[in-house]
């Protein structure tokens, strides 16, 4: 108040009525929606881009590995196979029973060895194009286990290990394509083998067992073991674990790849644990044959 003889003011309030502010306020964001959404699926498909570059990088990569590794496999069976024929092709050399036995021998062995290796490949490839037809037929799970381990024991012992067997199964008859089956189970052994401690001697240990619903087979190694990182991996086409400075563990990074498939399309289960330094323990399990 200015002066003291104004009248005293009277306060006042004024009111304002807006009926529709969320469509006034909404109309005013709403060129910026598109903008919005726009930039999400730009962003979206950046990711993916990236995602899928990477992807394929690593796919290249294992690529080559492959490719490396497969003509590395393949030329050591044809470079012996060669020199055998070269030693039977030179007159100079003489050709007693020994030598034309021992040169017999060596042709016999890389050839079906390269014929494996060959085999392996054209496995993977049959999987792929889900034309693979099984034979299946009623087998002894005890009795397979038996005869992988007899065939074994040789290579084992070579080390200076042995081969343990339990059998402990009761319900030991499965229903499985038997060529298949056993080239699963021997390729678990045969991992078992390349991967031992190159300084120490091999076990492996053997196990057949059942419960009610299913049978159960263990095959566990004393060898070198693998790596946490690397446990979730090892069934995946053509992975292979790394192995420092041992050439004499090349492979395709199929071995694996194959077991899996072998058992899931047997509607069975593959699980690994491995402690490295200590070993590595493949548990199967199968369903078991109900009779009807």
């Amino acid at each position: 108040m200015l002066f003291r003889n104004d009248p005293q003011s009277k306060m006042g309030k004024v009111r304002i009525h807006f009926p529709e502010m969320s469509s006034y306020i909404f109309s005013g964001v709403y060129f910026m929606i598109p903008s919005v959404v726009f930039t999400i699926v730009l962003l979206i498909t950046f990711v993916f881009t990236i995602v899928v570059i990477f992807r394929q990088k690593r796919y290249t990569e294992i690529k080559n590995d492959f490719i490396n590794n497969m003509t590395h496999e393949l030329k050591t069976p044809i470079a012996s196979i060669s020199l055998a024929a070269q030693m039977l092709g030179d007159r100079s050399v003489e050709k007693t029973p020994q030598m034309m036995s021992h040169l017999g021998g060596v042709i016999t062995d890389e050839s079906k060895r390269l014929r494996f290796l060959v085999e392996k490949v054209l496995q993977m490839s049959m999987f792929d194009k889900k034309s693979v037809v099984f034979k299946k037929k009623t087998l002894d799970l005890n009795e397979i286990v038996e005869n992988i381990a007899s065939t074994f024991s040789l290579r084992v012992e070579h080390t200076g290990g042995k081969i343990y067997t339990e059998i402990e199964a009761i319900d030991s008859a499965i229903y499985v394509d038997e060529v298949h089956f056993q080239n699963a189970i021997t390729n678990l052994m045969d991992n078992a083998v390349k991967y031992r401690k190159p300084d120490d001697p091999l076990d492996i240990y053997i196990r057949t067992w059942n419960d009610d619903a299913h049978l159960y087979l263990s095959i566990r190694d004393t060898g070198l073991g693998i790596k946490k990182e690397n446990l979730k991996k090892i069934f995946e086409k053509f992975y292979r674990v790394h192995t420092g400075n041992r050439h004499d563990a090349k492979g395709f990074g199929l071995g694996l790849a194959y077991v899996k498939k072998v058992v899931d399309l047997h509607d069975g289960d593959i699980r690994v644990e491995s402690d490295y330094g200590r070993g590595t323990k493949f548990t199967i399990t199968l369903p078991v044959i109900r009779e009807e």
